[in-house]
């Protein structure tokens, strides 16, 4: 045998996966493992929509049967749960011995009940959910959730990893789904702090462009640390009150609401802030750290 013959041969084909949903986040997971190399076959409630993947090298499939059938690995992303099932009602027997990865957004609940109907059909079940948009898809720095059967996801990691950083959170096949809407809410929470603090920067002339750099370093370094040293108080249950109190944390909010007020700025989100941190103050947390306003939420 030649020295160079196993070098030379041809590398193994990489695993065929199949895509349910080709809307703009359905278009994009397809798209990216065809680019990844993967075999990939399509199908859409709306034939037309697979033309572009078909294009680029995709099988169409003609029902969601044959779709799943022709694939170990298949990837839905449709409308919501109940539209899932109900594509795939008729063509369960197909999905026998294959991993469905459910990429819908939708609740822990029907997360649970999508993957016990799932297993009646014989098939591994994991509920994911996608941490950024369509435009991410593709990019290792960008975190897709996964949640449920273990062995499947390891299984098929390597073939995720092409869509995103997969995260495995736990076999509950739920977690992941509430992950997605506590993270949501992050997002939303900095996204108004941010305005509302660039409104008010605002008042005197400043670009949000130069406000922003110094937000943005506030909450990587300072902001990261207290979050990182409150997230073992919480799981401890104590919060003792060695940086700053829920009380001084009340007093200096008032200059956040004074400073808005005085500049016409809407003091509807400090007020908000405000009262969780009277309503933890009330609650005998005053000389507690600000940690402790999660027992007031909770």
């Amino acid at each position: 045998m030649n020295a160079n013959s196993s070098s030379s041969a041809p590398s193994s084909p990489l695993p065929p996966v199949t895509v349910l949903g080709l809307g703009q986040m359905g278009s994009a997971l397809a798209a990216t493992l065809l680019g990844a190399g993967h075999p990939t076959t399509v199908w859409n409630r709306t034939p037309g929509k697979a033309a572009p993947l078909a294009a680029r090298g995709a099988r169409t499939a003609t029902d969601p049967g044959e779709a799943v059938a022709a694939s170990p690995l298949v990837v839905a992303c449709v409308l919501d749960h109940d539209a899932l099932r109900s594509a795939l009602a008729p063509h369960t027997t197909s999905l026998g011995g294959r991993t469905l990865v459910n990429l819908t957004s939708g609740s822990p609940e029907q997360a649970e009940a999508t993957a016990e109907w799932a297993a009646s059909h014989g098939a591994r079940y994991l509920d994911g959910a996608i941490m950024t948009t369509p435009d991410g898809v593709g990019d290792a720095a960008m975190m897709f959730l996964y949640s449920g059967d273990e062995a499947a996801f390891e299984e098929h990691r390597a073939t995720l990893a092409a869509l995103g950083d997969p995260l495995l959170l736990g076999p509950a096949p739920g977690i992941a789904s509430l992950y997605d809407t506590a993270l949501l809410g992050l997002m939303w929470s900095v996204f108004v702090g941010w305005l509302h603090g660039t409104a008010l920067v605002g008042t005197e002339k400043v670009d949000a462009r130069a406000y922003t750099p110094v937000a943005l370093r506030w909450l990587s370094g300072a902001v990261t640390a207290f979050v990182t040293r409150y997230a073992a108080q919480v799981d401890a249950g104590s919060y003792p009150g060695d940086d700053a109190t829920v009380d001084v944390q009340i007093a200096t909010v008032e200059h956040l609401l004074h400073a808005a007020s005085g500049r016409g700025v809407d003091t509807a989100l400090p007020e908000l802030l405000k009262d969780a941190m009277v309503r933890a103050r009330d609650a005998g947390h005053g000389s507690d750290s600000f940690a402790s306003v999660i027992e007031v939420l909770r």
